[in-house]
């Protein structure tokens, strides 16, 4: 395949599953903020910081403007100058199917297209307004058509490889960071004895929620919501879509694809960083997750899945030499 092709396949992937996971983190966190008994700014400081804003953020509105979920939500939704705004984000998604529409299905490009020339226009802007939750679920519903639309239109072939490899990496990169956030976000929340117990449910299950877990956790789970228990779960339950441990094994397989291990060719350094990275999350998965512990690991698997990007991005993506213009693609969460 051609490397500009595979660039754009990988890249488009990846805005799809930012968008929709965008968007599900500030309607779960809208809900959160008006029914627990955290601060706002324990409520939306958590989003920034996952979105790897925080800097930027606080440069333009302000650390205290973390706090005031309406400058939040705004900022995340429609300022363009931030790479992982919901409105750049589709953008950004919708040029890179433009740019390979030979491979991309006809459906599936109508589906984003269609979402992009909303956000667009004034129907979007009435939607955040007037019905924010109606707002946050067009966009889910959409990026989710697309993503039906991508499996159940496409040939299956090195192009939806690309694709399902970008967005497989971008979610776990995306379950990681709102873990890891929402997790020293509790531990370091000032809250009373009394109601700490209150508080940590209502996080832990917004957070359940913000991954879809919500159901499946409370499936497979008969005791008390704790953290140590969401953890496990957003991190080892392979049976579960958004877990990492699941999307770690998805990746792989797409990298297998793609570059399989035959004709004396070198293995691809991601692909070894990821078997690395799925035999480590094995060895924890056998014992109990110390929760003193969850940081670390997080830490871990968001590093290494950012530095597998780049190995893919260096071994299989066109890469502009020196003193080209880069392509629209490369804006890592919390790099830029």
């Amino acid at each position: 395949m051609i490397s500009r092709v595979a660039d754009h396949c990988f890249w488009f992937g990846r805005y799809l599953e930012r968008t929709e996971s965008t968007a599900r983190l500030l309607q779960v966190t809208s809900t959160l903020a008006l029914d627990s008994d955290l601060t706002q700014l324990e409520c939306w400081q958590p989003v920034i910081i996952t979105a790897g804003e925080e800097e930027r953020f606080s440069q333009l509105r302000g650390a205290q403007a973390m706090g005031d979920g309406e400058a939040v939500q705004e900022y995340l939704a429609f300022n363009d100058d931030v790479p992982v705004c919901l409105r750049r984000s589709i953008a950004a998604a919708r040029e890179n199917a433009r740019s390979v529409r030979e491979v991309v299905s006809l459906e599936a490009w109508e589906s984003i297209n269609e979402l992009h020339l909303w956000i667009q226009g004034p129907a979007a802007r009435s939607a955040y307004d007037e019905h924010r939750y109606g707002f946050y679920r067009h966009i889910r519903k959409e990026t989710q058509l697309c993503m039906g639309l991508l499996r159940g239109c496409m040939l299956h072939d090195a192009s939806l490889d690309f694709i399902w490899l970008g967005l497989m990496l971008e979610r776990i990169g995306q379950t990681a960071r709102i873990l890891d956030v929402h997790h020293h976000a509790l531990t370091a929340a000032d809250v009373s004895e009394r109601t700490r117990s209150i508080v940590e449910v209502a996080v832990w299950l917004s957070l359940l929620r913000a991954c879809y877990g919500f159901e499946a956790f409370m499936k497979s789970h008969r005791g008390a919501v704790t953290g140590e228990a969401v953890a496990s779960f957003l991190i080892f339950e392979a049976r579960f879509p958004r877990a990492v441990r699941h999307c770690l094994r998805r990746a792989r397989e797409r990298l297998e694809e793609i570059r399989p291990a035959r004709d004396g060719r070198p293995a691809l350094k991601a692909l070894g960083r990821l078997r690395s990275l799925e035999e480590r999350l094995d060895a924890v998965a056998a014992s109990r997750l110390d929760p003193k512990e969850v940081h670390e690991l997080l830490t871990l698997i968001v590093d290494e899945t950012q530095a597998a990007c780049e190995e893919v991005r260096v071994d299989l993506l066109a890469v502009p030499a020196a003193g080209e213009t880069p392509n629209l693609n490369g804006a890592e969460v919390g790099t830029e």
